[in-house]
Order: C-alpha cells, then structure tokens, then sequence
C-alpha cells in the first residue's frame, strides 16, 4: 500500500521550529546524519554510485522553476536529496576516481565543517566573526611562512597588524590570481603626483600618465585559463597574457622568456608580471622559478608563482627542493582545497611584503573602517565563510610530517603508475610525473613501433593520421570507462614533442587520493585494455595501418 504524503504548512510556528528545534536523534533525518558522521566513507560508498541516467535525464528532476508554495518536512527534503542529487553525484572520494584533484577527506572535515556552517561566521568584518579573524591571520601567516620561512620576529610583527596583511583567503585559485595581479596592476599604477593611481582614475588613464602602450602578462603556454580572467577583469585584455613556449618538460623556455621581455620594452610595453607555474594543472610540472625571479628582477615587474596545485610540496622536506625559488616570489597563489585535503572554497594568495595589500584597500564608512582589523578590505571577495577554520584544524590534526607523508606517498604512487606503463607493451607514457600527475595512451606495441618508423623517416603526415584515431580510441575508451563507473581518468589534450610538437589526445591522471591502491591503478590499465578491444572502428584500423607498414 502507497504510503500517504505528508503534508507541511507553513505557519510562524513551523518556522520558529526550523530555527530553533532539531529534529530527534532517530528521526529520518538524524539517522542519515548520525551515518554520515560516524562514517563517511561507509556513507559514499553506500548511496553516491555510478549513475545510469544521461545528464539530459537527470536535468528532468531539476526542471521545475516555480518556487514552491507548500513548505516541506526536512527529513522528507533529505530523503529527496538522497534519491535525486546524492545518489546522482559524483563519487569524488572513490580511490578509483583518479582523473580530477578532488579527492577523499579526512573524517574529521564533516564534523567541523557542521561547526563551521553553524557558526556562520562572516570573516568580511570583526563584528562578523570575533574570533575567526585572529585565526584567519594565523592561517595566513603559517601559509606565509611554509613559503617564506621568515623569522618569528616577523610573523610577530607583521601577522596581526591592522594595517598590514600576509595575503588572503578567496574561494580558490582563480579569484588568488586575480588578488595577485590587481595587486600588481596597482602597485605599479600607483598615485604620482597630480596622478590619482589606476584604481581612482582608471587604466586608461593610468597609462598615460606613465607613457606606457600597454601592459602585458607572461605565462608559459600550459598556464591556467583564470590568468586571461584576471586580464580581462582587471582591463587589461585577454590578448595581454602572452604564452611562452615550454620545453620537452612542460617548463616555461626562460630564453624566449627573455627574448619576449626585450621585444616588449622596445615597443614601450610593460611587462606587468611574470608568472611561474608550480604545478601545471594538465601535467603537473614545475617552472624553473629562480631561473623567471632572475628575469622579473631585471626588468623590474611582479614575479607571481601560480602554486596553486603545487604550493602542498612545501609541506615536504623530500620534495620542497622541486619549488626552489618560490620564495623570490612577490605573491604566490595556494589551493588548500587541492593537496591539503580540505573542501572546495579554500584558497589562499600569500603576498612577500606585509604592505603590498595597501595597493588594493578598501574602506566604507558602515563597514570596513580604516584602523580596523576587518580582513574584508584586503580581499576581492566580501562575505565570506570561515574555511580558514578547516585548514587551521588541518594544520593541527595532520600536521607538517603527516601531510608530507601523504605528498610522498602521492609523488611516489604516481611514479609506479609511470613504471607499470612503460612496462605494458600496450600503453605509452606521455608525461613522467614530477608531483603526482601523469598522462599515457593506449597504443598497441605494433602502433608505437609504426609511430617510430615514421618519425625517422619524417612521414609528419602519417604520424598525424595515426595521432587522430588513437585520439578518437583514447576519448572512447574514457567516455565507457566513466559510464561503466567503476572508475574515472579524465582526459586533455597536451603538446608532444616527440610528435613535432602535435597536439594529442590523452589519459590524465591525479594520484592524490590516500586510498588509492597500487592494485586499483593495475585494475584500471585492465579495463582500458579490455574497453579498447570493444571499440569496433578505432582499434581495427590503427591495427590494420600497423600491419600494412
């Protein structure tokens, strides 16, 4: 027998409840949070699985635009949330999903993170946030100093000044970037003279005051798409980041690097910033930083390092050294969201001088006053929640040696990865890792070997024949693998030297999660082996042009 709805009213008393009474411990709703507290991964594993519905299908569950006019009972939400959202998400902290930087939590996020929602604390302001705010700056200042390694006189000094600020918290990555490089845009377009400075009287302005044509954003050519966000926010143009190529590694080429400043300061274009990449998010290399603060240093602009996926391996003394020169940076951008294992929204911008927030200060007489300690008026962002709070705990409860166990273990696991596809005669290696990303292909042996014979006979057009339809197996077998769901690499589309520079398709893979085993990343080499002998089009004619050679 069909179970009759229940039906809620909303009345001032149902509302007045909703704010002030939870629901009974063994109430529908308190059992699931009691589930999901005591174990979350039990909990994921049990409701988030492998969709069968196609994202059009999906969308018919969140197709309605009326807002309700009959309120609901929570727990009955909750049960809708379970059937509908939950169990048609993706399960991010699945050991086998290994294609994006999500990944596991540790268990103690859920329940201060409850703590954290239910304080809701708004660290725009003081009066906002009391406490939240010291601990913020604390954040800041052991982010700080995991980079810069100053003295303690100076974190003394420096850390709870009201008129000063190490960086700050933003959302994530993009929004960091963007503090880095108004930071900059200001510092360098400051007041002069009768010249109120470019946040007054705008860029335009701004650069004719200093007699510039224009200014410009160097990145290497695997750079992060929320740099040309920043140009276009900030006035700038997308056009004025200026990639440079990179190497055989995936690193900036600091010759053309150079090369390309010179250029510029003969058109009496100003190089605003150079900006170094502490992790590419496609492979996951490393800039030669000190080699880009020489250049920033010669021709006097900001040096900004984007560290934002690999700003954690600080957190290692065994593989710090990989980042040597970060700390020569002005500002350096740091996603706790990413290798520190907190939620998303957590991202830092760490400025080298205390001062240089100056540049971006704002003050409203209700809000934000001079004088204040309000973190509001240094962030690009306003309202904001108390995420410091989940990396301040993290800090604490998996400390320095813990967290470079897990950058170790990520590194190292990344490097089997690597190992065991060389060794497959049917996969090929695209990228060795550095931290803990890599890409490879399926090839079969007799497709590589075809590969190679025409690289030495220079047949570039034979090459790109094959380079596309193992492009088109590469995004087939992706697309069954992530259907199947029994596990997820994501996929990208990278240069490859070897192939003269040829844009290929392939597996990218993030080894960040903990609980990933050794036995899962065999499993996963498996079953794209086996996908790929299911594809009736690809396969057969990459096998049949092998043949024929």
């Amino acid at each position: 027998m069909k179970a009759t709805k229940r039906i809620a009213d909303a009345t001032q008393e149902s509302l007045h409840r909703i704010f002030t009474v939870a629901e009974a411990p063994d109430s529908t709703l308190g059992l699931i949070e009691q589930e999901m507290s005591q174990n979350l991964v039990g909990f994921l594993n049990n409701h988030i699985v492998a969709s069968e519905n196609a994202l059009t299908d999906i969308e018919q569950d969140f197709i309605d635009a009326q807002i309700p006019e009959q309120p609901a009972f929570v727990s009955d939400h909750m049960s809708h949330l379970l059937d509908k959202l939950v169990s048609q998400s993706v399960h991010t902290s699945s050991p086998s999903f290994v294609g994006h930087m999500t990944s596991a939590l540790p268990s103690f996020i859920l329940p201060l993170s409850k703590l954290m929602v239910g304080l809701n604390q708004n660290l725009v302001k003081v009066e906002t946030s009391k406490a939240f705010t010291p601990l913020e700056r604390q954040v800041l200042g052991m982010m700080h100093n995991l980079v810069y390694q100053e003295t303690s006189d100076f974190y003394q000094n420096w850390m709870h000044s009201a008129q000063h600020s190490l960086g700050a918290f933003c959302s994530g990555g993009t929004v960091a970037n963007i503090t880095a490089l108004w930071v900059a845009r200001n510092k360098l377009l400051k007041a002069d003279g009768d010249f109120k400075g470019v946040a007054r009287s705008g860029l335009f302005a701004a650069l004719q005051h200093y007699g510039y044509q224009g200014l410009a954003i160097l990145v290497s050519e695997r750079g992060h798409y929320s740099l040309k966000k920043s140009a276009d926010i900030l006035g700038l143009g997308q056009d004025s980041v200026i990639a440079i190529p990179t190497d055989e590694n995936n690193k900036i080429d600091c010759i053309k690097l150079a090369q390309k400043c010179d250029e510029l300061a003969a058109k009496n274009i100003k190089v605003l910033s150079i900006v170094g990449v502490a992790g590419t998010t496609e492979t996951g290399n490393i800039d030669p930083l000190n080699a880009m603060a020489d250049i920033a240093e010669q021709h006097q602009c900001h040096f900004h390092v984007d560290a934002a996926w690999g700003g954690a391996t600080l957190l290692s003394n065994k593989y710090r050294p990989l980042l040597a020169g970060v700390e020569r940076a002005d500002s350096v951008t740091i996603d706790a969201h990413k290798q520190m294992y907190v939620p998303m929204g957590a991202g830092v911008v760490i400025f080298k001088d205390p001062s240089s927030v100056a540049a971006i200060e704002h003050h409203a007489e209700y809000i934000l006053r001079k004088g204040s300690k309000d973190l509001g008026s240094h962030t690009l962002e306003g309202s904001r929640p108390g995420m410091a709070m989940l990396v301040y705990s993290s800090l604490h409860i998996i400390s320095r040696p813990g967290y470079e166990m897990l950058i170790n273990q990520a590194i190292e696991k990344a490097e089997y990865f690597a190992d065991i596809i060389n060794q497959h005669p049917d996969f090929e290696l695209i990228t060795k890792p550095e931290l803990c990303l890599l890409t490879y292909r399926y090839a079969p042996k007799s497709v590589q070997e075809l590969l190679a014979n025409q690289g030495k006979n220079n047949d570039v057009a034979g090459q790109q024949h094959i380079n596309l339809l193992l492009g088109k197996l590469t995004k087939f077998i992706q697309k069954r693998q992530r259907e199947d769901g029994k596990s997820f690499v994501s996929r990208t589309r990278i240069e490859v030297g070897h192939y003269n520079g040829e844009k290929v398709i392939v597996f990218r893979v993030v080894l960040a999660n903990p609980l990933t085993t050794k036995e899962i990343l065999q499993d996963i080499l498996v079953e794209q082996s086996k996908l790929a002998l299911e594809s009736e089009q690809f396969l057969p004619e990459l096998l049949a042009a092998a043949n024929t050679k």
